[in-house]
């Protein structure tokens, strides 16, 4: 993964000139609702970015093989002009199963806020939806991250100096590539305050690329030290978490469909609902999904930081 993921995205385009009759019309497009809330929330959903995989749900439930190696249980051996390759019974993870959950919320929209206030009324309304989907999904997903991974790593020292930090960080990759599993730890986590202390060790210890490149002036996540870096609000510990983003887990996501929805983002679905008796709409999204660590020991947290 480059460090060209855009999350958070900018603000949606400037429509402040629909006029009320444009503004219904827009409301009653069901695909137009769902591109207003992609742009919304592309790529903002972190726990997408950490938990790769992707599982079928089928029946409100998903079967996984839970701590599936990731090596073939015998080396290659030499095989003799015309001679027959041996074989090996590749092992598999013990099955586990999980069930999804539909998350969901409406916010109403009434024909008087539209008059008055216009497209501004429906681009807060389905922010808020955006903003309160991506805060319950990426907390439910980061808690459950946190609570698998038992790895740990001590920092050498606070991480005001830019030396522990590699140090630390160097050292919890190795202990991953060391523990016999084979991951390669490519991505870590912070929260926001971390990330900025973090961000101005490396700026000022010339890290950071200058000018016009500068991770910092163009709002993509910085690759240093061979990690993309990200940041969230939402995640549960103030320790750097470190992890192997392909290997670490995935999200389950069930499409329920049904008329008037739209998919508006993998997992996510949206609808605009017309209530005619109290003279407004319903703005809806739901996901129906849970989180999946299948591999624990994908991940390193960094302890002692200070940050």
């Amino acid at each position: 993964m480059g460090s060209s993921l855009t999350y958070p995205v900018p603000a949606i385009d400037d429509t402040a000139d629909l006029t009320p009759e444009q503004i219904h019309q827009l409301l009653g497009s069901q695909s137009a609702i769902g591109r207003r809330i992609r742009t919304l929330a592309a790529q903002r959903f972190i726990s997408d970015a950490l938990l790769k995989g992707r599982f079928r749900s089928i029946g409100g439930a998903v079967l996984y093989e839970n701590g599936d190696p990731l090596f073939a249980p015998d080396d290659p051996e030499s095989i003799a002009p015309g001679g027959e390759y041996p074989r090996s019974q590749v092992t598999a993870g013990d099955l586990a199963a999980a069930r999804v959950d539909k998350w969901g919320r409406d916010v109403p929209v009434t024909d008087e806020s539209i008059k008055r206030r216009g497209i501004d009324v429906v681009n807060r309304a389905l922010l808020q939806l955006v903003n309160r989907m991506v805060k319950f999904v990426d907390s439910a997903a980061l808690g459950v991250i946190a609570s698998k991974i038992t790895a740990t790593i001590a920092s050498p020292g606070p991480w005001t100096d830019v030396v522990n930090i590699v140090l630390s960080v160097e050292l919890a990759k190795a202990k991953a590539e060391e523990s016999g599993e084979g991951h390669s730890l490519d991505t870590i986590v912070l929260t926001p305050t971390a990330y900025a202390k973090v961000m101005a060790a490396f700026l000022q210890a010339g890290l950071l690329p200058r000018e016009a490149a500068n991770p910092l002036i163009t709002g993509t996540w910085p690759t240093v030290l061979d990690l993309i870096w990200l940041r969230s609000p939402h995640t549960p510990t103030s320790a750097p978490l470190l992890i192997n983003s392909d290997e670490l887990g995935g999200m389950a996501d069930e499409d329920l469909g049904g008329p008037g929805y739209t998919k508006a983002l993998p997992g996510v679905e949206t609808k605009s609902i017309r209530e005619d008796k109290t003279d407004s709409y319903l703005l809806r999204s739901r996901r129906v999904t849970v989180p999946i660590v299948l591999d624990a020991t994908a991940g390193v947290t960094i302890t002692g930081t200070e940050l």
